[in-house]
């Protein structure tokens, strides 16, 4: 099997194993999730602002608590992603939390052969377009279902700290998209220490590739912001400066951590 050419599958199997596992884990606090807790952070919500009535389209949802999140903000969502087995889960917690939200099962790039509308917003956030190859077909997809002067948001980890090895030592991978990177890893990013398995093929993207993208899609940079922390400690040695803050321990904030994009559809 030719990972580049069957990473849908290789990838798709990869997030149904670890479904379970993060359904579970502290680190996506379900409980708490469903006694009302959000699972939105400070970077987006700030971007975000007042949604009461907006469509808002979310891409690669995982088993969907921002989506349930941003409905309970009073828009009308609809999430999306690749895993079955996240989108059955996200589904029951859907109904366990009396969300009115809709849910898609499907490759990213094939959303058009699942859904016919536009909408005011298109969001997507935190470890998304690693797991696809080609970022041009991606701001398709995105300038697609806008509305003429709808808004797309997005936050993701920078491209910077993907170029580190899993220690931070040394630098382990290249900054621009030149190649499929095919590796297996235990445990997951939400439990370090479960005991699953699981291969996985993903791309890095430069943020000019990014940048490029979406203005080579008609979505015009109306913000771009770069922050020297994670709200997530899913890297090695990290250290929380304040809540929901981390910084590699040994790097402070030399580097930056995440990154934040506000673009606007053409009319």
């Amino acid at each position: 099997m030719n990972p580049e050419e069957n990473y849908i599958a290789i990838n798709k199997h990869s997030w149904n194993n670890r479904t379970d596992t993060h359904l579970k884990s502290d680190f996506y606090n379900l409980t708490g999730f469903l006694k009302g807790e959000t699972s939105l952070n400070s970077i987006e919500s700030a971007l975000l602002g007042d949604i009461s009535g907006k469509k808002i389209l979310h891409l690669q949802c995982h088993f969907g608590q921002d989506t349930i999140s941003l409905s309970r903000l009073g828009a009308k969502v609809t999430g999306v992603d690749l895993s079955d087995k996240a989108i059955e889960s996200a589904r029951e917690i859907a109904k366990d939390t009396h969300a009115d939200v809709q849910f898609i099962c499907c490759d990213l790039y094939e959303l058009e052969n699942h859904l016919d509308e536009q909408f005011d917003l298109v969001f997507t956030s935190y470890g998304t377009i690693t797991w696809l190859p080609d970022l041009d077909k991606w701001a398709k997809i995105i300038s697609r279902f806008l509305k003429p002067k709808g808004k797309f948001i997005f936050v993701e980890f920078h491209p910077v700290v993907w170029m580190f090895d899993d220690n931070f030592d040394k630098i382990g991978y290249n900054y621009f998209n030149n190649a499929p990177i095919v590796e297996t890893e235990q445990g997951t990013y939400a439990d370090k220490d479960a005991a699953i398995s699981q291969s996985y093929v993903t791309w890095n993207h430069s943020m000019s590739e990014v940048v490029g993208a979406l203005l080579h899609n008609g979505l015009n940079i109306q913000d771009l912001n770069e922050f020297d922390y994670s709200p997530y400690p899913i890297f090695k040695n990290m250290t929380e400066l304040d809540p929901k803050k981390f910084r590699i321990a040994h790097l402070g904030n030399k580097i930056p951590m995440v990154y934040a994009i506000v673009a606007r559809k053409s009319e």
